[in-house]
């Protein structure tokens, strides 16, 4: 017991894990910041937990925003232990309660009043000093860019706080479809909530104010500018990563299984022998999204421990998944 304890003390009191811990930190702070300050008070519904969160609110005001994404993410995360095997990290866990409740304090600090909490009113958020109503384009590029951003550093930090990850996960493994797939059409649903909720007043008992419905279309471009600021953060312009993984014979088996069935990916494989040691090797090449990165490598961490990895940039990607090969547009390249 003891080992046990002095074996946590020492991961806990690390150099690595508090470099871990402040980027989650100060990650969660400008999510809730993005969100909080140019997403929430304009009912903007860019999916995910908080886009949901944001929905439920419409019908809840008393109920703040980020105490509604406790009740969503914490079951989601037990979920995936019980019907995934996925281990809750402590990054993970930091991740999960750090960010709503980072999200009830910076609203608190925002607005003045528990009556225009509950409305998220942004003619009285700082005393109407950042009201952006009439500049909603604006608070989209602000809030995407601080949201992927902040994204990318709970990234870094070895964090996934969840979400409409683990159901599109749930519905990969249960209901066999792509795990693109289904995030797609679960993030779509929870856009299209907020059009008929938000946009419509499907189920509030107050009106909504006339052409409400542009506000999904506003939602979708914070979704896009999310994206993007995402992958820039984690790997500049690159959107593409390469992985070589070169690991003993034995551990291709499961690396194999694991890169087609939970991962649902392809690689390619190839036969190698060491310059030195004249062993044969296996090397299989993946191609990845950059914000998948920083999963893949742990998990080939825990499968394949002494396996040799190597990432880097991809410049394009052609292919099935990726994009078509392009036409010549009339050219002749003979």
């Amino acid at each position: 017991m003891k080992t046990l304890l002095k074996q946590m003390m020492e991961t806990v009191l690390s150099r690595a894990f508090l470099r871990d811990t402040t980027l989650i930190i100060i990650g969660c702070l400008i999510v809730s910041i993005g969100f909080c300050y140019f997403i929430s008070p304009y009912k903007l519904v860019p999916g995910g937990v908080f886009g949901t969160c944001i929905v439920i609110h419409s019908f809840f005001p008393f109920m703040q925003v980020g105490t509604i994404a406790l009740f969503i993410q914490v079951p989601l995360l037990l979920l995936s232990t019980i019907f995934l095997g996925k281990r809750l990290g402590v990054q993970t866990l930091i991740a999960t309660f750090a960010t709503p409740l980072m999200f009830n304090a910076v609203t608190a600090l925002a607005f003045d009043t528990p009556e225009a909490m509950q409305a998220l009113d942004p003619a009285r958020m700082f005393g109407g000093h950042l009201d952006l109503t009439d500049d909603l384009l604006v608070s989209c590029v602000i809030g995407g860019t601080l949201v992927g951003f902040g994204t990318s550093l709970i990234i870094r930090g070895h964090a996934s706080s969840g979400g409409t990850d683990i159901l599109a996960m749930l519905a990969h493994k249960y209901l066999h479809l792509y795990f693109s797939t289904a995030l797609i059409i679960i993030d779509g649903v929870i856009v299209i909530a907020g059009l008929f909720v938000i946009g419509f007043g499907f189920g509030l008992d107050a009106p909504v104010e006339e052409n409400s419905w542009r506000l999904s279309l506003y939602a979708l471009i914070t979704m896009v500018i999310m994206n993007r600021s995402l992958a820039w953060s984690i790997s500049g312009r690159r959107d593409s990563k390469m992985i070589y993984i070169i690991c003993e014979q034995g551990a291709k088996e499961r690396l194999r299984e694991w890169i087609l069935f939970t991962l649902d990916r392809t690689a390619t494989h190839m036969q190698a022998k060491g310059l030195y040691t004249e062993k044969s090797k296996d090397v299989i090449i993946m191609i990845v999204r950059e914000k998948d990165v920083c999963i893949i490598t742990d998990e080939i961490r825990k499968i394949a421990p002494e396996a040799f990895i190597v990432v880097s940039d991809s410049y394009d990607v052609y292919g099935e998944r990726w994009k078509p090969l392009p036409e010549n547009n009339g050219m002749d390249f003979k």
